[in-house]
């Protein structure tokens, strides 16, 4: 694992990045920067022993922020309803850049990007290469995502090869872990007796465990390179929304109720190739049975009266109303 390393994080209260900083900060000297509008998301990220800076990527002001990191992590995205592209691309391509030119001096750097930059495909079953072609996912909850991840991407890769600054773009596909996720949040809703609604049956994901994210950022920094290294970042089990909730009923005692509603010019299943991933990591270590019975544990203490909360109630009222429109 990374130790004694200077590292800088972007967006770290967020789902992903919050266990990895907590992961990592007791081994390294940990930076986090993110806007922290929430003042006691930026105080429970402190808690872990990480510096922490005020940074908003669609107007940056790096002079209280070092340049001589190791290693940069770039986990920060803007994600969220309505047609702003001008404002998305700002902050995730944009916004992206100028951290790579500011901290351009840096072993390496590893760019969060995302599967919904693929153009979609009939085939529920495609597993998506690298290669693929990209293109808008029409993703209804957050239109302008793909295009500006898009974007992102082709600054990131600008970037090393502009300032020779190794850099990894890994597209993720459905993480999870008890800290939130797609499978953690049906959960919480199959707990909560609320229908949990997907786009295909059967939709399959990708699903890697918050343990293989944590395991695997090193071999990715490592793998980083000028061009830029472009590679899947999935689990290698590939179990689908239909799969997941009837397991969840199973370990709880509480009836799924999945409803299939196929949303008009999206992806039907959201399959990952990872045999570029697999030859960088080697092999992810658990089992989406294992993560989940874990993510009943450690989220809700194995106990089923639970009501959804923060990110999972905000997923629900959006999901809700997308299956009564």
């Amino acid at each position: 694992m990374l130790t004694d390393k200077r590292i800088l994080v972007t967006g770290p209260a967020g789902q992903i990045a919050f266990p990895l900083v907590e992961f990592l900060a007791p081994h390294n000297e940990v930076w986090g920067v993110a806007r922290f509008s929430d003042l006691e998301s930026r105080a429970r990220v402190e808690e872990l022993g990480v510096v922490t800076r005020s940074l908003d990527l669609s107007r940056p002001d790096f002079s209280d922020i070092p340049d001589d990191f190791e290693y940069v992590i770039h986990l920060a995205a803007f994600k969220t309803e309505g047609l702003d592209y001008d404002h998305a691309i700002s902050v995730n391509a944009e916004g992206t850049g100028l951290l790579l030119r500011h901290c351009r001096r840096a072993k390496a750097a590893l760019v969060m990007s995302t599967q919904s930059v693929y153009k979609p495909v009939v085939d529920p079953l495609h597993a998506f290469r690298e290669t693929d072609a990209l293109g808008d996912v029409n993703y209804v909850m957050s239109p302008t995502y793909s295009i500006s991840k898009i974007t992102e991407e082709a600054v990131a890769r600008f970037c090393a090869r502009a300032f020779d600054l190794p850099v990894t773009i890994a597209r993720m596909n459905a993480s999870y872990g008890p800290n939130g996720g797609l499978p953690t949040y049906h959960l919480d809703w199959v707990l909560a007796g609320q229908p949990v609604v997907t786009r295909w049956d059967p939709c399959r994901y990708s699903l890697i465990h918050q343990d293989d994210i944590n395991g695997q950022v090193e071999a990715l920094l490592d793998a980083a390179s000028v061009p830029a290294t472009i590679v899947n970042w999935a689990g290698d089990e590939t179990p689908s929304v239909q799969e997941w909730c009837a397991f969840m009923g199973e370990i709880t005692g509480r009836d799924a109720d999945v409803r299939s509603i196929p949303v008009e010019g999206t992806t039907r299943g959201s399959i990952a190739d990872v045999s570029k991933r697999r030859s960088i990591t080697g092999p992810c270590t658990v089992p989406w049975r294992d993560g989940i019975r874990r993510v009943f544990a450690e989220r809700h203490g194995g106990r089923a009266d639970v009501t959804p909360q923060g990110q999972s109630a905000k997923l629900l009222g959006e999901v809700s109303k997308l299956a009564n429109d």
